[in-house]
Formats: C-alpha cells, sequence, structure tokens
C-alpha cells in the first residue's frame, strides 16, 4: 500500500524576514499591530497558496518549518502580541475553525485549521503560544506566564490533533521548556501514526529517541530552522541520517533564509530522498513526494557472510585481524594486516564542528587507516578509482561537545579538506572530485549512530549496507555518483550529555 503524497514547504525568506524581526525594537503597541497585520497577510497568503496548490495533487499531510510564522530575534516580551493560547489536545477536543470563540487569542490556530478544512488535509505548523501560570508554581516565570516555541497538527477536517511544545531549545530566550517532555503522536487513516519534535530536539534522546522508541511511530513531523554546519551537520544531512538510523520517514520543513545559512527540507525514507537545498535562491520550494506508508529499511545490514563482493570480504577479514588472501589464475596471494597500513601517515590534529578532531591524511589510491581517540578507533579500508588532487582526511572524535549545545559525541568521518594544508581539513565545503569505494568503521559505545553521507553539491547519496560486526558499526559504499564531501558515522551517547 502506498499513501498519496506528502509534503514539506520552507518558506522564501521574503515570507519570513523583516516582517516578524521588527517587533523587536518596536516598542509601542501600534507598531507591534503594524507588524502583525502585514505579516499575517504575507503568510496567510503563502500558506493558503500552498496548501490550495498541494489540494488538487491529492496530498494527504503538509508540514511547515519552524519560525515561519512569527520569525526570528524576539525576546519575551515582544514575542507577546503574537502568542496564541494553546489548550492541550489530550484534554480538550477542538476545532478552531468551527469553534472560533470557545477560547480567547487563538486568531493564529483558527486560520490554520481553516486551511486544513479547505486543502482536506493534516496540516503541521509551527507557532508562538502562551500559558499563564500563578506564583504559587515554582516554575513561573517572573512575568507569569510560560511561552513555548510549539508544533500543531490538524486534521483534514480541522481539529487539533496533536501539540508539541519544543523541549531542546537553541539560544530562544523568548520561550521556556517545558517541565514534562511532551511525546506527542497523532494518527492518520493514510499512514498510522505520526510523530513530532523540532529543530535541535533531533540531536537527544528526548524526546526524539524516546518517541520511536516507545511508540510505534513510522513518520515524523519535523518543521525546523537549522542553520547548515559543514561538514557533519548539515540540514539535509541530518534529516537524512536520522531518517536512515530509524528506518522511518521524515517530512523536514526548513525555513529558507540564505543569508542565515537557512536552507534545506526534504522528505527523506530510508533509501531514498526528496530534497531542496539552494544558497543562491531567495526563494523556497514546496516539495511533494509519494512514499510508503510503511517505510523499508536498508537491505542487508544483518552478519552474512554469502554472496558478497570481495571489498566486504576484505573488510570482515581486516576486522577480525586475519590476513586478506586472493586468489588469481596462478597463485594464492596474501596480504597481511600490516601492509594495509604501511607507511603510515601522520596524525594530526584540526578543528572540526568546534571539536578537535584527531585525523590522518588519505593518501594513495587504496589502504587501511585507523585512527584513535579515547575509547573510539576508527577504520577506513579504501580504493579510488582515479587519484584527484584534493586532500581527505580520516578524522575521530570521542568527547563532550560544548560549543552551541553540550552533548557527548563519538564520530567518525571522512572528509574533504578545504585545501592543501593539515589545518584546512574540517572546513566548510561543499563540492569536491574524489570518487571513493570505502568500508568506514568504529567500536562505538553506543547503539544510537547516525550516517551522514554527502557529496559534491550538497548532494544525498544512500549507503550500500551499514550495521553491525563483530561490536564495530560500518558503511560501505561502492560507485559513487559525485565528488565525496562527508562521509561519517555520527555517534550519541546521550547518558554523557
Amino acid at each position: 500500500m502506498r499513501a498519496r503524497p506528502f509534503s514539506s514547504q520552507s518558506f522564501p525568506d521574503s515570507a519570513i524576514s523583516g516582517r516578524r524581526d521588527e517587533p523587536e525594537t518596536a516598542s509601542s503597541t501600534e507598531q507591534d499591530q503594524s507588524s502583525t497585520g502585514q505579516f499575517c497577510h504575507l503568510a496567510k497568503r503563502k500558506i493558503t497558496g500552498q496548501v490550495t496548490a498541494l489540494q488538487f495533487k491529492g496530498a494527504h499531510i503538509i508540514v511547515f518549518p519552524e519560525d515561519g510564522i512569527h520569525g526570528f530575534n524576539f525576546t519575551r516580551t515582544s514575542i507577546y502580541p503574537f502568542l496564541d493560547l494553546m489548550p492541550s489536545p489530550r484534554l480538550v477536543s477542538w476545532n478552531p475553525c468551527l469553534e472560533p470563540f470557545r477560547f480567547n487569542d487563538t486568531e493564529v490556530l483558527q486560520r490554520l485549521s481553516c486551511m486544513a478544512i479547505k486543502g482536506k488535509m493534516f496540516l503541521v505548523a509551527n507557532l508562538g503560544t502562551k500559558q499563564p501560570c500563578l506564583g504559587s508554581d515554582p516554575g513561573c516565570p517572573q512575568d507569569g506566564r510560560y511561552q513555548f516555541n510549539t508544533n500543531v497538527a490538524f486534521s483534514d477536517n480541522g481539529t487539533l490533533v496533536g501539540r508539541y511544545r519544543k523541549h531542546n531549545l537553541y539560544f530562544e530566550e523568548a520561550f521556556d521548556s517545558p517541565a514534562d517532555v511532551d511525546l506527542t503522536t497523532f494518527d492518520t487513516p493514510f499512514a498510522g501514526k505520526f510523530g513530532m519534535f523540532t529543530c535541535f530536539d533531533i540531536l537527544f534522546f528526548d524526546p526524539a529517541v524516546r518517541l520511536l522508541r516507545d511508540f510505534e511511530v513510522k513518520h515524523i513531523a519535523y518543521p525546523t530552522a537549522w542553520m547548515n554546519q559543514l561538514p557533519l551537520l548539515a540540514a539535509i544531512e541530518i534529516q537524512k541520517a536520522f531518517a536512515t538510523a530509524f528506518g522511518v520517514t521524515v517530512l523536514a520543513a526548513n525555513i529558507h533564509h540564505p543569508t542565515l545559512g537557512m536552507t534545506g527540507s526534504g522528505i527523506h525514507t530510508p533509501l531514498k530522498s526528496f530534497w531542496y537545498h539552494n544558497m543562491d535562491d531567495p526563494e523556497g520550494h514546496l516539495i511533494i513526494a509519494r512514499v510508503a506508508t510503511n517505510p523499508q529499511g536498508l537491505v542487508g545490514t544483518e552478519n552474512t557472510t554469502s554472496e558478497m563482493d570481495p571489498s566486504h570480504r576484505k573488510f570482515l577479514k581486516v576486522l577480525s585481524g586475519d590476513p586478506y588472501c586472493e586468489k588469481d589464475a596462478q597463485e594464492v596471494r596474501c596480504d597481511e594486516a600490516a601492509k594495509w597500513n604501511l607507511n603510515a601517515p601522520p596524525t594530526f590534529h584540526s578543528e572540526m564542528m568546534y571539536d578537535n578532531f584527531t585525523l590522518v591524511p588519505v593518501w594513495g589510491k587504496e589502504g587501511h587507516l585507523q585512527v584513535c581517540s579515547n575509547s573510539l578507533c576508527c577504520h577506513l579500508l579504501f580504493e579510488r578509482p582515479a587519484l584527484s588532487k584534493e586532500l581527505y582526511a580520516l578524522g575521530v572524535f570521542d568527547g563532550l561537545h560544548t560549543v552551541h549545545g553540550t552533548y557527548y559525541v563519538q564520530a567518525c568521518a571522512l572528509v574533504k579538506c578545504g585545501g592543501a594544508g593539515f589545518e584546512t581539513c574540517g572546513q566548510e565545503i561543499s563540492e569536491a572530485e574524489g570518487l571513493f569505494d570505502f568500508h568506514l568503521w568504529g567500536n562505538f559505545s553506543t547503539l544510537y549512530v547516525f550516517p551522514l553521507f554527502l557529496t559534491s553539491g550538497m548532494t544525498l547519496d544512500t549507503p550500500d549496507q551499514l550495521g553491525w560486526e563483530s561490536d564495530h558499526y560500518f558503511l560501505r559504499k561502492r560507485g559513487l555518483s559525485s565528488g565525496l564531501v562527508t562521509a561519517a558515522l555520527y555517534g550519541r551517547l546521550y547518558e554523557r550529555n
């Protein structure tokens, strides 16, 4: 059974910049109201236009980006005029479009509900919400209210069916993190159960991993306002990695604001992605895709030794520490493991993603490299169809990431460097020519390992195989269609955050 199209929408910056940034500096109520009116006209026109376009394509669900309604750069005070009151769908059954006067200060919710009805589709959007609190509540802010970065989901009849309040805030002083983590799901007649979370949440156990572990969720609605950070955390890169690692569909709607480095939306399954990434065009793009209601994971992740190609047999031999032997027409030749590390290249250090990686250069047409940090050792077994003048390196990091968030990472990364010098390894680049057939693996201390795979021109690729072998997690790929930018295994040790 296959679903009708899903959709992920990334707004152009003309719909989200300025119009909602202005209230940060506006001091009077009159100015705030003027900005609100101007924005609401633009946002309503844009959202309505996309919903109408999808209605004629038979789409079941549309997802809009984080900050697509209220914008950026608010204080707690300046964002207040734009916040809706938000009843809990678990406690109240409510259709804002058909019951507009049931709750005050719900104009945005009413309009979204009516759009879902008009489009005859489920709709997920992100907005700011408020919740009054009492001084007897020990967590109640001094201004007497909670303010949340909130995702909402509406059914195709306009009923509010899901609310998620962002838990892992990313420098968002206008918002509070809820005391309890929302584990939000909603049921659909076309694809079963959906879950949802927001942006930075994707890197943390709560709610992202717990949602998939404890509920039968096959699809994720994911509004985000993600600043790309190459080589390991570009928006489409982590979206695809999450879908692949957990075997789910991710409907990722990223804000489209190239001047802030925010671009990259996609509909990702474990095996295929439909995405949009454009740093030059200020216009966003509506992504429409037809995907399976039950996403299929990568084939061949089990421990199997039959019908394997020679490169995988070689990988298993290297992993076991045995010499690798090949038989040709005249003799049997064995390459001892030491030969694969003959004239081992020098180890060096370079900053990648604000972390101090230990790296070795990738020289020659083939080889086996190893580089270690703390308890993690990363390995690369590679062959190159042709050499290029570019410098590549294999890097390892095993430690606490402390810039723009604090969380524990174990990473093995094969990356193209920014230039010919070792100090350029880890720089942000998006174009490459180097082709590799390779196995990349490491002895990770966590079960949660995300395969990051990016080729030239911000193009996503899919591994041929990945999984566990002898307590090592590996990724293998043959026949790249374009130059390799990044192939990495990004492990998260949530318990060490």
